[in-house]
């Protein structure tokens, strides 16, 4: 076997913390990367085309986290499965997996792009659009959506190229579009003034080049799995598997798209269409932590997984716990950057004074509980990574809308916008309270 491929059978005998790191920081960076897709489209689009487009981009973020449920759906779903069965001994089954997931990603693409693109300017009006922002988000989004192929294909495989045991190659992959994506969209955006139509294009060509560098992985020779012709069958099984394990981020994502609905509509009743950009700067530095912490997941998830199909719980227990401290620190830096710099975090985005103004006051409200928001995450994902599907998905809607709906609603009828901004760090104490007793049980059936 080529020595650039690694032997996922090291992750039952290594030590846990080196695992950890080995796995964590690749994924850590490959989820900071795809992030920073958004964020560097943010930046630019609003030195370079004005408030409105920022808010335009907003408006499209509940389509965006839709197009992106399906590719958790399938990577996540995919991922995990092969490192289960990997830990079984079962190359050939894993093969079968990484077939049927690019069958699936395919098939789903077809009826996104035909279903997005089809009902756009509609969902956009649900989404509390109006004529300021609609225009820019249907430009950005007419170009994004059809070009999702490439970002599903990349995000999915790129976690089944961690998950058969080569994180630092998934890493790569994925800074050489980001790489790409920081080039191209000055040169669209301000060299040939095409503005946020520019930033979508941008987007699209370096997720092409990532995708192309993915599905090479898997065809070469020195794969510890690889595409061969009898694994694209479709297998009912499997595709059950990759679905059933994959529901939980995959609605999460939806969940996301729901909530991004209701808290456009209520921004935009309570603070106008900057309050709408405002909401997209602070999400922008929400999500960037949040994924640090979902790239430590996707890092803990192999170890996790493996060792679990291996029968060596007590290696999942510490990779777990190890997990749940990294990622209680990455919340906490996060909570201390915009409680002590939030008009500077505006200014990143923005020279707009009113929409400073607005941003500084969402960073400070919506950050409240952050430092714990780490270990809520950390455990869905823990349980996802044992196969505890259910378990996995109800921890993950506790924060994402069993609580953050309902507090939104109440919230912003007795205090306005700033109801909407607290209705945040009330969902995160509320799920994280559920997420303690959940898990004191749970650990005691593992005892």
């Amino acid at each position: 076997m080529a020595t650039s491929f690694a032997d996922p059978r090291l992750l039952e005998t290594e030590s846990v913390p080196k695992l950890l790191w080995r796995y964590a920081l690749p994924a850590v960076i490959t989820t900071l990367t795809t992030s920073l897709y958004n964020l560097v489209d943010r930046i630019f689009i609003g030195h370079g085309a004005g408030p409105m487009a920022i808010s335009g981009l907003a408006l499209s973020l509940p389509i965006m986290n839709f197009l992106q449920a399906f590719g958790t759906l399938v990577g996540v779903g995919a991922s995990t499965r092969i490192s289960i069965v990997l830990g079984m001994r079962d190359r050939k089954w894993a093969e079968h997996i990484l077939g049927n997931a690019l069958f699936l990603t395919f098939v789903l693409w077809i009826f996104l792009t035909v279903t997005c693109l089809g009902f756009m300017h509609p969902l956009l009006r649900l989404f509390g659009g109006s004529e300021n922002t609609i225009p820019h988000a249907a430009r950005y989004l007419s170009i994004i959506i059809p070009g999702s192929i490439f970002s599903n294909l990349s995000y999915s495989f790129c976690n089944i190229i961690r998950a058969s045991g080569s994180p630092f190659k998934s890493m790569y992959i994925m800074l050489i579009g980001v790489g790409v994506n920081v080039v191209l969209d000055p040169l669209f955006i301000f060299g040939f003034k095409m503005g946020i139509t520019g930033a979508a294009i941008a987007t699209v060509l370096s997720m092409l080049v990532t995708a192309i560098l993915t599905m090479q992985f898997f065809v070469k020779s020195g794969a510890y799995i690889r595409f061969t012709r009898s694994t694209f069958k479709p297998n009912k099984k499997i595709i059950n598997d990759i679905l059933s394990i994959g529901m939980s981020p995959f609605l999460i994502n939806i969940a996301a798209s729901l909530v991004a609905v209701i808290l456009n509509n209520r921004l935009y009743a309570k603070g106008g269409d900057l309050a709408v950009g405002a909401y997209g700067i602070v999400n922008s530095y929400g999500i960037l932590f949040v994924m640090f912490v979902i790239g430590l997941c996707q890092g803990m998830q192999p170890i996790v997984g493996y060792n679990y199909g291996a029968k060596k719980i007590d290696r999942s227990k510490h990779a777990f716990f190890l997990s749940i401290k990294v990622a209680t620190l990455i919340t906490t830096f996060g909570f201390l950057l915009v409680q002590i710099f939030p008009e500077t975090a505006a200014k990143v985005f923005t020279t707009d004074a009113q929409l400073i103004d607005l941003t500084r006051t969402g960073l400070r409200f919506v950050f409240l509980l952050f430092p714990f928001v780490g270990f809520q995450i950390v455990t869905s994902n823990f349980f996802q990574s044992l196969g505890m599907v259910h378990l996995s998905i109800f921890l993950s809607l506790t924060r994402q809308v069993l609580f953050l709906i309902p507090a939104l609603i109440l919230c912003s009828s007795f205090w306005g916008l700033n109801g909407v901004w607290a209705a945040t760090p009330v969902a995160d104490f509320l799920s994280i309270a559920v997420t303690v007793v959940i898990l004191r049980r749970q650990m005691k059936k593992f005892a």
